[in-house]
This record gives structure tokens, sequence and C-alpha cells, in this order.
């Protein structure tokens, strides 16, 4: 997979790839690297200016239930329908009595990639109160991300990721959690495993990028294109135009997830990657782990969920929301 990667982003090819990089960089940002479970209640997470600005909505958003309609991703908007802010979901669940985890609580810990320096430091300081945190990265299994192991990040994704980080004005996930400290675990597929999925599906990388490519073109026409994007370049607020535009498309799972399975229902990227975490999660609560974090993109988590539920006899209790992007400034 680098090997695929780092050919894309040094070859001549990479011009008329460009739509593709376009329609599905909003896709890969939530999805891969060191990348909703249904949520009960939204509770309050970090106080900031943008919740106190949405201090009444945010107090029923508190009081009811989400059962019906989970969310992992949301924009959180003020008077007049204004966005406030980009929101992620850290969602507990905690295992049913008389089961083989009874008691014990498993966090689904929702994330995107590029998002303000706060939030980092916010997601930071919760993910040390974990008795262990499993985090995703294809990688060897085993792999911890040194603060040196970014210099040599020369992929196509990472260009893209770190181009978004620029342009919005934001911060890079890689480069703001200590993904060194000690109740960190790798919970991810090798370079290997991956490759090995994909083919044993008769799948590829190549099919799946033209998948997302189609349902991103067909989603696109029907949200009215990239309209929102190119007025918001020509803006002197340009990045809270921007963040604004994107925020709308992250929020909706199924377009970012549109592609992404094969004819029958399945895909490495999320359900194959979940499959592997979840052993891992399983070993570790085996061993003895009270408190289990799960640090992933949050479009794995719905599908994460569904395994919490059906395989580990587990089920969801609170819902706490963090501000990732913050909508009312550049």
């Amino acid at each position: 997979m680098r090997r695929f990667f780092n050919s894309l982003a040094l070859s001549s090819s990479v011009k008329p790839i460009r739509r593709v990089v376009r329609l599905v960089g909003l896709a890969m940002v939530f999805f891969w690297q060191v990348s909703s479970a249904s949520p009960v209640s939204a509770q309050s997470g970090t106080e900031s200016p943008v919740q106190d600005q949405a201090a009444d909505q945010s107090a029923t958003d508190q009081a009811e239930s989400t059962v019906d309609a989970p969310l992992y991703v949301r924009v959180l908007r003020g008077e007049n329908d204004e966005p406030l802010a980009l929101q992620t979901a850290i969602v507990r669940y905690v295992g049913k009595p008389k089961t083989e985890f009874a008691g014990k609580i498993v966090d689904l810990i929702g994330v995107v990639h590029i998002g303000q320096a706060e939030y980092y430091t916010e997601l930071d300081k919760r993910l040390g109160t974990y008795d262990k945190v499993l985090y995703e990265l294809v990688a060897p299994d085993g792999t911890r991300i040194r603060p040196e192991d970014l210099q040599q990040r020369r992929s196509l994704l990472a260009s893209v990721q770190t181009g978004m980080k620029d342009m919005l004005n934001l911060e890079y996930q890689l480069e703001k959690i200590d993904y060194m400290a000690k109740n960190f675990r790798h919970a991810d597929m090798s370079p290997e495993e991956f490759s090995e999925d994909l083919e044993s599906r008769g799948d590829s990388v190549w099919k799946m990028l033209a998948r997302m490519m189609g349902a991103g073109i067909a989603t696109q026409s029907k949200n009215g294109g990239e309209a929102g994007i190119l007025m918001a370049l020509f803006s002197k607020d340009r990045s809270k135009l921007m963040k604004r535009a994107m925020a709308g498309q992250l929020v909706d799972i199924e377009m970012v997830s549109a592609g992404l399975n094969d004819a029958d229902g399945e895909n490495t990227l999320i359900k194959g990657r979940n499959r592997k975490a979840f052993e891992i999660l399983r070993d570790e609560l085996q061993q003895g782990s009270q408190t289990v974090g799960v640090f992933y993109g949050a479009g794995h988590l719905p599908d994460m969920a569904e395994r919490l539920q059906e395989q580990f006899d587990m089920e969801p209790t609170t819902t706490d929301w963090l501000d990732a992007w913050d909508l009312t400034r550049n």
C-alpha cells in the first residue's frame, strides 16, 4: 500500500487523477491512517465560546435521546441556523449483566484527522484515562508513531491531508496526539493483511477508488456540486467558508462511505480493518482491561457499534461531543 501511494505521488500521471483525489479526499481523511453504536444522549464535551453561543440548543441536545437517529459527526448550529462547530462523538458502551464482559467499558472515540489544536489537546487528555487505547494505522503489527516518522510521510494521501490542514487553518492529528503513550496499542491491519484482504475478494485499491469516484460525482451533483467550495476559495474568509462547506459533506456518512463496498457488501477499508481491531479489543478485555478506548476515524464507528452490540453484548449509554472545527472563525 505504501508503494502504491508513493508511486502516485511521484508519478507524472498524477494530474489526470486530480478529480479522483478531490472527490475522495474528504472520505480518505475520515477513514485512512491513524484514519458511529447508537448514541443515547449528547452530553457537553469541552466548554468553548462556540458552545456558549449555542447554550440553548446544547441543552436541548443533551436532554433528548438519539437512539433512532445515531450521529457520530455533526454540525452544531445556533440562531438562524448558523453553523457553529463541527463536532465528533465519544460513545460509551457497557457490558450487559451476566455476559462475558459485564460491567466493562468500551468507548468508541470518533475522530477527524485534521482539526483544531484545542480539539487534539482535549482528546489527548481523555485518552490518558483509559486502561488501553486501541488506535488505527495500516502498518506492521505493533507499530508506534514517533515524531521523526512524520518526516518520512510522502504519500499522495499525506499530501492531501497536509494540504487540507493548511488551507483550512487546522492541525494534523498525527502531529498532536502522543502515540508513544504507555496505554496505546496498535490495532489495525498490516499492509500485507490489507492487500491480502482485497485480493481474497477480487478487489483492489483502484476498483475502490473508481467506485468512490462514481458515487462522489453522483452525490455532488445531487447536492449542488462544488459551488460552495469554489465560492469560498475567492473569499477573504476563505478558511471559515471552506470549513463550513466541507463540514456539511463530512457529516454525511453515507456520502463519504459511498462506493466502498464491493458487490457482496464487503470492504477492506472499514469492515476488514474493524475486524482486526476487534480481535485485539477482545484480547484486551479478556486480559483484564476494564476501560478501553477505540480511537478510530468517525467513519468506522457505525460498523464498530454493531459489532459491540452483536458480538460483545454491550449497550450504549452516553455520548459526549467535542468541537473539532470552530466554524465561526478563520
